[in-house]
Protein backbone atom coordinates (compact mmCIF):
# COMPACT_ATOMS: atom_id res chain seq x y z
CA UNK A 1 0.00 0.00 0.00
CA UNK A 2 1.11 3.55 -0.72
CA UNK A 3 -0.07 6.86 0.68
CA UNK A 4 -2.67 8.79 -1.25
CA UNK A 5 -1.56 12.25 -2.31
CA UNK A 6 -3.37 15.44 -1.42
CA UNK A 7 -5.47 16.79 -4.33
CA UNK A 8 -2.90 19.58 -4.92
CA UNK A 9 0.06 17.20 -5.05
CA UNK A 10 -1.90 14.66 -7.10
CA UNK A 11 -2.50 17.27 -9.81
CA UNK A 12 1.19 18.23 -9.91
CA UNK A 13 2.20 14.54 -10.01
CA UNK A 14 -0.16 13.97 -12.92
CA UNK A 15 0.87 17.06 -14.88
CA UNK A 16 4.62 17.00 -14.23
CA UNK A 17 5.49 13.37 -13.44
CA UNK A 18 3.00 11.42 -15.60
CA UNK A 19 1.56 9.79 -12.48
CA UNK A 20 -1.62 7.77 -13.00
CA UNK A 21 -3.05 6.36 -9.74
CA UNK A 22 -4.80 3.58 -11.67
CA UNK A 23 -1.48 2.47 -13.17
CA UNK A 24 0.71 2.59 -10.04
CA UNK A 25 -0.02 -0.99 -8.92
CA UNK A 26 0.94 -2.33 -12.36
CA UNK A 27 4.10 -0.25 -12.45
CA UNK A 28 5.16 -1.47 -9.01
CA UNK A 29 4.53 -5.07 -10.01
CA UNK A 30 6.57 -4.63 -13.20
CA UNK A 31 9.53 -3.28 -11.23
CA UNK A 32 9.34 -6.10 -8.67
CA UNK A 33 9.26 -8.70 -11.45
CA UNK A 34 12.27 -7.06 -13.10
CA UNK A 35 14.21 -7.03 -9.81
CA UNK A 36 13.44 -10.73 -9.29
CA UNK A 37 15.02 -11.51 -12.67
CA UNK A 38 18.30 -9.69 -11.93
CA UNK A 39 20.58 -12.30 -10.30
CA UNK A 40 23.09 -9.68 -9.15
CA UNK A 41 20.57 -7.30 -7.57
CA UNK A 42 19.70 -7.46 -3.86
CA UNK A 43 17.13 -4.69 -3.62
CA UNK A 44 14.38 -3.34 -1.40
CA UNK A 45 10.90 -3.81 -2.83
CA UNK A 46 8.75 -1.75 -0.43
CA UNK A 47 5.96 -0.10 -2.42
CA UNK A 48 6.53 3.39 -1.01
CA UNK A 49 10.26 3.20 -1.77
CA UNK A 50 9.70 2.02 -5.34
CA UNK A 51 7.05 4.71 -5.84
CA UNK A 52 9.60 7.36 -4.79
CA UNK A 53 11.93 6.09 -7.52
CA UNK A 54 9.09 6.04 -10.06
CA UNK A 55 8.36 9.68 -9.30
CA UNK A 56 12.04 10.58 -9.45
CA UNK A 57 12.11 9.07 -12.96
CA UNK A 58 8.77 10.52 -14.05
CA UNK A 59 7.33 7.00 -14.31
CA UNK A 60 9.71 5.86 -17.03
CA UNK A 61 10.21 2.18 -16.19
CA UNK A 62 13.46 2.04 -18.17
CA UNK A 63 14.91 4.96 -16.21
CA UNK A 64 13.75 3.34 -12.97
CA UNK A 65 15.68 0.18 -13.82
CA UNK A 66 18.86 2.16 -14.50
CA UNK A 67 18.51 4.23 -11.30
CA UNK A 68 17.73 1.21 -9.13
CA UNK A 69 20.67 -0.72 -10.53
CA UNK A 70 23.01 2.25 -10.04
CA UNK A 71 21.73 2.91 -6.51
CA UNK A 72 22.53 -0.61 -5.34
CA UNK A 73 25.68 -0.88 -7.44
CA UNK A 74 27.09 2.16 -5.65
CA UNK A 75 26.19 0.56 -2.33
CA UNK A 76 28.66 -2.16 -3.27
CA UNK A 77 31.24 -0.29 -5.36
CA UNK A 78 31.37 3.01 -3.42
CA UNK A 79 31.27 1.89 0.23
CA UNK A 80 33.65 4.74 1.11
CA UNK A 81 30.53 6.92 0.70
CA UNK A 82 27.42 4.76 1.00
CA UNK A 83 28.63 2.71 3.97
CA UNK A 84 31.18 5.13 5.39
CA UNK A 85 29.10 5.88 8.51
CA UNK A 86 26.69 3.11 9.37
CA UNK A 87 23.38 4.72 10.37
CA UNK A 88 22.80 2.24 13.18
CA UNK A 89 26.09 3.11 14.89
CA UNK A 90 26.61 5.87 17.52
CA UNK A 91 29.19 7.59 15.28
CA UNK A 92 26.46 8.34 12.73
CA UNK A 93 24.35 10.28 15.23
CA UNK A 94 27.43 11.99 16.62
CA UNK A 95 28.37 13.30 13.19
CA UNK A 96 24.75 14.12 12.35
CA UNK A 97 24.53 16.36 15.43
CA UNK A 98 27.46 18.46 14.19
CA UNK A 99 24.93 19.95 11.79
CA UNK A 100 26.82 19.43 8.52
CA UNK A 101 23.65 18.11 6.88
CA UNK A 102 20.04 18.80 7.79
CA UNK A 103 16.71 18.71 6.01
CA UNK A 104 14.49 21.68 6.78
CA UNK A 105 10.84 21.24 7.86
CA UNK A 106 8.18 21.34 5.17
CA UNK A 107 6.32 24.57 4.50
CA UNK A 108 2.83 24.54 5.99
CA UNK A 109 1.52 27.37 3.83
CA UNK A 110 2.91 26.65 0.36
CA UNK A 111 3.79 23.82 -1.96
CA UNK A 112 7.57 24.01 -2.03
CA UNK A 113 10.37 21.52 -2.71
CA UNK A 114 12.10 19.98 0.29
CA UNK A 115 15.24 21.87 1.29
CA UNK A 116 18.49 20.15 2.25
CA UNK A 117 21.13 22.31 3.94
CA UNK A 118 24.81 21.33 3.79
CA UNK A 119 27.35 23.09 6.05
CA UNK A 120 30.70 21.39 5.39
CA UNK A 121 32.75 23.93 7.36
CA UNK A 122 31.48 22.47 10.64
CA UNK A 123 33.47 19.24 10.60
CA UNK A 124 37.13 18.87 11.51
CA UNK A 125 38.98 17.83 8.31
CA UNK A 126 41.64 16.14 10.43
CA UNK A 127 38.99 13.77 11.83
CA UNK A 128 36.35 13.53 9.11
CA UNK A 129 35.90 13.80 5.38
CA UNK A 130 33.47 15.45 2.98
CA UNK A 131 32.29 11.91 2.17
CA UNK A 132 30.93 11.70 5.73
CA UNK A 133 28.59 14.58 4.93
CA UNK A 134 27.35 12.78 1.81
CA UNK A 135 26.83 9.59 3.82
CA UNK A 136 24.58 11.47 6.27
CA UNK A 137 22.66 12.97 3.33
CA UNK A 138 22.40 9.55 1.68
CA UNK A 139 20.47 8.01 4.58
CA UNK A 140 18.42 11.07 5.57
CA UNK A 141 17.15 11.31 1.99
CA UNK A 142 16.02 7.69 2.07
CA UNK A 143 13.93 8.43 5.16
CA UNK A 144 12.67 11.65 3.58
CA UNK A 145 11.36 10.06 0.38
CA UNK A 146 9.68 7.27 2.35
CA UNK A 147 7.78 9.79 4.48
CA UNK A 148 7.45 13.06 2.56
CA UNK A 149 5.31 13.32 -0.56
CA UNK A 150 6.41 16.93 -1.11
CA UNK A 151 9.96 15.68 -1.66
CA UNK A 152 9.00 13.00 -4.18
CA UNK A 153 6.50 15.13 -6.11
CA UNK A 154 7.96 18.65 -5.88
CA UNK A 155 11.64 17.73 -5.70
CA UNK A 156 14.40 19.21 -3.56
CA UNK A 157 16.59 22.26 -3.29
CA UNK A 158 20.10 22.19 -1.88
CA UNK A 159 21.58 25.02 0.20
CA UNK A 160 25.33 24.90 0.82
CA UNK A 161 26.80 27.27 3.42
CA UNK A 162 30.60 27.36 3.20
CA UNK A 163 31.08 29.32 6.43
CA UNK A 164 34.14 27.90 8.20
CA UNK A 165 35.48 26.03 5.16
CA UNK A 166 39.27 25.97 4.97
CA UNK A 167 41.73 24.81 2.35
CA UNK A 168 41.92 21.52 4.26
CA UNK A 169 38.20 21.04 3.56
CA UNK A 170 38.57 22.02 -0.09
CA UNK A 171 41.52 19.75 -0.81
CA UNK A 172 39.41 16.73 0.23
CA UNK A 173 37.22 17.43 -2.80
CA UNK A 174 39.45 15.70 -5.36
CA UNK A 175 38.06 14.70 -8.78
CA UNK A 176 37.63 11.00 -7.92
CA UNK A 177 35.71 11.76 -4.72
CA UNK A 178 33.61 14.48 -6.35
CA UNK A 179 32.59 12.23 -9.21
CA UNK A 180 31.31 9.58 -6.82
CA UNK A 181 29.61 12.18 -4.61
CA UNK A 182 27.73 13.55 -7.61
CA UNK A 183 26.88 10.05 -8.86
CA UNK A 184 25.40 9.12 -5.48
CA UNK A 185 23.44 12.35 -5.03
CA UNK A 186 22.45 13.32 -8.58
CA UNK A 187 22.23 10.00 -10.39
CA UNK A 188 21.27 7.31 -7.87
CA UNK A 189 19.06 8.89 -5.23
CA UNK A 190 15.34 9.27 -6.03
CA UNK A 191 15.52 13.06 -6.03
CA UNK A 192 14.66 15.72 -8.57
CA UNK A 193 16.97 18.67 -7.96
CA UNK A 194 15.10 21.95 -8.39
CA UNK A 195 18.02 24.21 -7.58
CA UNK A 196 21.19 24.64 -5.55
CA UNK A 197 22.03 27.76 -3.56
CA UNK A 198 25.52 28.59 -2.32
CA UNK A 199 26.26 30.97 0.55
CA UNK A 200 29.46 32.37 2.09
CA UNK A 201 31.49 31.07 -0.83
CA UNK A 202 35.21 31.38 0.04
CA UNK A 203 37.99 32.38 -2.30
CA UNK A 204 39.60 29.31 -3.78
CA UNK A 205 36.29 27.47 -4.18
CA UNK A 206 36.20 28.23 -7.91
CA UNK A 207 38.31 25.19 -8.72
CA UNK A 208 35.87 22.96 -6.81
CA UNK A 209 32.92 24.50 -8.67
CA UNK A 210 34.65 23.79 -11.97
CA UNK A 211 35.33 20.21 -10.94
CA UNK A 212 31.72 19.69 -9.86
CA UNK A 213 30.29 21.34 -12.98
CA UNK A 214 32.13 18.77 -15.09
CA UNK A 215 29.98 16.05 -13.53
CA UNK A 216 26.62 17.87 -13.25
CA UNK A 217 23.88 17.60 -15.82
CA UNK A 218 22.84 20.77 -17.64
CA UNK A 219 19.74 21.37 -15.53
CA UNK A 220 21.78 21.24 -12.35
CA UNK A 221 24.27 23.73 -13.82
CA UNK A 222 21.48 26.11 -14.85
CA UNK A 223 19.89 25.97 -11.40
CA UNK A 224 23.08 26.75 -9.45
CA UNK A 225 22.96 30.15 -7.73
CA UNK A 226 25.55 31.93 -5.56
CA UNK A 227 24.32 34.35 -2.89
CA UNK A 228 26.29 37.01 -1.06
CA UNK A 229 23.93 37.26 1.94
CA UNK A 230 21.26 35.30 3.80
CA UNK A 231 18.76 37.96 2.66
CA UNK A 232 19.39 36.93 -0.95
CA UNK A 233 18.84 33.30 0.00
CA UNK A 234 15.51 34.15 1.66
CA UNK A 235 14.20 35.38 -1.69
CA UNK A 236 14.22 31.75 -2.90
CA UNK A 237 12.87 29.88 0.15
CA UNK A 238 9.74 30.17 2.34
CA UNK A 239 10.82 32.24 5.34
CA UNK A 240 8.82 29.96 7.65
CA UNK A 241 11.11 26.98 7.02
CA UNK A 242 14.44 28.82 7.12
CA UNK A 243 16.20 28.42 10.51
CA UNK A 244 16.25 31.47 12.75
CA UNK A 245 20.04 31.41 12.51
CA UNK A 246 19.67 32.37 8.83
CA UNK A 247 17.08 35.10 9.33
CA UNK A 248 14.02 32.91 8.88
CA UNK A 249 11.13 32.23 11.22
CA UNK A 250 11.53 28.46 11.24
CA UNK A 251 12.85 26.15 13.93
CA UNK A 252 16.37 26.52 15.22
CA UNK A 253 19.12 24.30 13.84
CA UNK A 254 19.45 22.34 17.14
CA UNK A 255 15.70 21.62 17.02
CA UNK A 256 15.90 20.42 13.42
CA UNK A 257 18.91 18.21 14.18
CA UNK A 258 17.16 16.66 17.18
CA UNK A 259 14.15 15.89 14.97
CA UNK A 260 16.35 14.03 12.48
CA UNK A 261 18.28 12.23 15.19
CA UNK A 262 14.94 10.90 16.45
CA UNK A 263 13.94 9.92 12.91
CA UNK A 264 17.13 7.92 12.45
CA UNK A 265 16.52 6.16 15.77
CA UNK A 266 12.90 5.42 14.84
CA UNK A 267 14.01 3.91 11.51
CA UNK A 268 16.75 1.77 13.02
CA UNK A 269 15.22 -1.55 11.91
CA UNK A 270 14.55 -0.19 8.42
CA UNK A 271 18.13 1.06 8.14
CA UNK A 272 19.59 -2.20 9.41
CA UNK A 273 17.71 -4.01 6.68
CA UNK A 274 18.75 -1.40 4.11
CA UNK A 275 22.45 -2.05 4.69
CA UNK A 276 21.99 -5.66 3.59
CA UNK A 277 21.06 -4.58 0.07
CA UNK A 278 23.48 -4.08 -2.79
CA UNK A 279 24.78 -6.13 -5.69
CA UNK A 280 26.69 -9.35 -6.19
CA UNK A 281 28.86 -8.37 -9.13
CA UNK A 282 29.95 -11.98 -9.71
CA UNK A 283 26.36 -12.71 -10.80
CA UNK A 284 25.85 -9.67 -13.03
CA UNK A 285 24.77 -10.33 -16.59
CA UNK A 286 25.75 -7.46 -18.85
CA UNK A 287 27.58 -4.21 -18.14
CA UNK A 288 27.60 -2.31 -14.89
CA UNK A 289 25.72 1.02 -14.87
CA UNK A 290 28.15 3.92 -14.65
CA UNK A 291 31.00 1.42 -14.83
CA UNK A 292 33.55 4.24 -14.73
CA UNK A 293 32.55 4.95 -11.15
CA UNK A 294 34.03 1.65 -10.05
CA UNK A 295 37.23 2.20 -11.99
CA UNK A 296 39.40 5.07 -10.80
CA UNK A 297 41.50 4.84 -13.94
CA UNK A 298 38.58 5.77 -16.18
CA UNK A 299 37.86 9.19 -14.69
CA UNK A 300 38.03 11.63 -17.54
CA UNK A 301 40.50 14.49 -17.31
CA UNK A 302 38.95 17.87 -16.60
CA UNK A 303 40.35 21.04 -18.14
CA UNK A 304 40.56 23.60 -15.37
CA UNK A 305 41.88 27.07 -16.14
Amino acid sequence: MVRALSPELAKIAKDELNENPKQIANDLQSIKEWISKQPHLIARTDDQWLLAILRGCKFSLERVKVKLDLFYTLRTTAPEITLRLKPTRPEFLQFLKLGTCLILPQSASSLHPSVIMIRPGLYDPDKNNVADVMCILYYLVQILVMECDNATVLGTKIVVDYQGCTMNHLTQANPATLKKLVAVSQDSLPLRLKGSHHLNVPSGIEIVFKLISGFLNQKAKDRLKIHKTSDELLQHLPKEIVPVEYGGTGKSIPEILEYWAQKVTQHRAWLEEEMRYGTDESKRQGSMPGAALADQGSFRTLDID
